[in-house]
């Protein structure tokens, strides 16, 4: 889904101010000429990159996003602990898989934070999306049930981006 074609002057207000310091800070000067020429790239290349946007949905629900990213933290360090035991432990007996677990998911932007969410706890990494962006197919360092991974994927991680982002 295209954004709608609009001409405003700063489309992209963030990332002009983000350009506009970030060119002063390379060049380590707020000389006028240096002023100048951050000003006008901060306003050209946002207004030239804008239509290359997909509209994505905008969060609805800020508790749950807090919530979320501290579970999030949580099961990143309770991972970490699980596959350090599986790697160092006694019991070397690993059980690697790629598993597709099916999404619902529409936008872009909740299935990337998703498959980031699975990459980033230990033992699982976001392989793919599917071109239809139905399936992500995850590679499990220690696979024990294929159906109990998909349902807590699906609710633990999905079903709260589903209420995050209303999609």
């Amino acid at each position: 889904m295209k954004a709608k074609p609009r001409f405003r002057l700063l489309p992209m207000p963030l990332h002009t101010l983000l350009l506009f310091v970030v060119w002063l800070l390379l060049n380590n000067s707020i000389a006028p000429v240096h002023l100048v020429l951050a000003a006008f790239i901060a306003i050209v290349i946002p207004l030239l990159t804008s239509g290359m946007q997909d509209t994505q949905p905008s969060i609805h629900n800020p508790l749950v996003s807090l919530r979320y990213a501290l579970m999030v933290i949580g099961d990143i360090i309770v991972a970490n602990f699980e596959v350090a035991l599986l790697v160092i432990g006694p019991n070397k007996k690993l059980n690697p898989a790629f598993v597709a677990i099916p999404i619902e998911i529409e936008y872009e932007l909740p299935i990337t934070i998703l498959a980031s969410t699975v990459s980033l706890t230990p033992g699982t990494v976001s392989a793919e999306i599917s071109a239809d962006k139905k399936w992500l197919y995850v590679h499990v360092l220690n696979l024990t049930d294929k159906d109990e991974l998909i349902a807590q994927i699906k609710h633990r991680y999905e079903r709260p981006l589903r209420e995050i982002f209303q999609c």
